[in-house]
């Protein structure tokens, strides 16, 4: 795996590219002081994965990884400083195709700094997760009736998102109508020190409130509740929220499938979506609520940052729709007007 080092102070990237080399089967390709440089360098020379500074003269890291993405795309990992002063640009990054985002290492004791095996644990998740690019092979499915009896008062809508998924998130939610006649349940890929600074970026964007999904807690109608720790956010047999280590072997913590498949072995219904994203999540939760009776959709290719998840989701047969992102909202609007009424 070859990374490259994006960073305009001399202490960090000496000590980030010192953690780089240090990793077994991991090649330094390049450094870059700044945006513009990062950009051409990755012309010449793509690298596996890029760690991407904010914060830089000429051209910060928020533009530098829209111009990769839209020549040379690669894998981005944002490395910042501060959480709290960059969060705006955290997820402009992130909706631009960074696949996430950590506190820069602190180096005042040692090159490794303070935060390093954090690092290290994301380049090794980026490394063992898989970009899938393959193309649907067969026309999406309109969205059918349900005939299914699990039906509940107030209707769920599950999303599920990673590479591209703040800005997607976005726009689904600001498509839908107010009040909330169904309650929303997000699981975004993303570093938990930033979950809160994404909630509150989230609230701003919509002009909606977006709290954080509490244990014991239960998805009710007009309430947008994202999973927020580094555990797996999934439905007891009632309804109502809790956390847990299990799938241990799970590639992302929280994951999407873990939601999803949960949500299946309820008496919940409504509407999934599976949005951009890097790997497979999300893709066997959404063929088990198919397959339990809600409607799924998922983002199509031509407006995905990364074609992954929902690619997968294609692959397997679990989407009844594949939908712009732009179309998604109102899709599950309609969907949820056509559901059979409840008994």
């Amino acid at each position: 795996m070859k990374i490259a080092v994006v960073n305009d102070l001399q202490i960090a990237l000496h000590a980030l590219t010192h953690i780089v080399k240090g990793i077994p089967d991991v090649t330094l390709a390049w450094t870059a002081l700044d945006g513009v440089e990062a950009v051409n360098k990755c012309a010449l020379d793509k690298p596996d994965l890029i760690l991407m500074d904010l914060i830089m003269p000429n051209m910060d890291g928020v533009e530098a990884t829209r111009q990769i993405m839209r020549k040379t795309p690669c894998a981005i990992l944002v490395v910042t400083a501060t959480i709290e002063g960059n969060a705006s640009r955290v997820f402009e990054a992130l909706g631009a195709g960074a696949l996430d985002a950590v506190e820069t290492p602190r180096f005042e004791q040692s090159l490794d700094g303070t935060g390093g095996d954090r690092l290290r644990a994301k380049i090794s998740q980026i490394r063992r997760n898989e970009r899938i690019t393959v193309k649907p092979t067969f026309d999406p499915i309109v969205t059918k009736l349900h005939g299914n009896q699990h039906i509940r008062r107030s209707p769920v809508v599950l999303l599920g998102a990673s590479t591209g998924g703040p800005q997607a998130l976005a726009t689904v939610l600001r498509s839908f109508k107010q009040p909330l006649e169904f309650a929303v349940v997000i699981v975004q890929h993303l570093d938990t020190a930033f979950v809160p600074g994404f909630r509150n970026w989230l609230s701003h964007e919509t002009g909606m409130m977006v709290r954080a999904a509490d244990p014991g807690e239960l998805a009710v109608a007009g309430t947008i509740s994202i999973a927020s720790s580094n555990r797996h956010l999934q439905f007891t047999s009632g309804g109502s929220f809790i956390e847990s280590d299990s799938p241990a072997e799970a590639l992302h913590k929280p994951s999407v499938d873990s939601l999803m498949l949960s949500a299946a072995r309820t008496q919940l219904f409504g509407v999934a979506a599976l949005l951009t994203g890097m790997g497979r999540d999300g893709a066997a939760g959404l063929l088990a609520l198919k397959k339990s009776g809600w409607a799924t959709i998922v983002q199509d290719s031509a407006t995905s940052v990364v074609w992954g998840m929902p690619g997968a989701a294609v692959q397997c047969l679990a989407a009844e729709q594949v939908l712009p992102i732009d179309q998604i909202g109102q899709a599950i609007q309609t969907a949820l007007i056509r559901k059979p009424k409840h008994v």
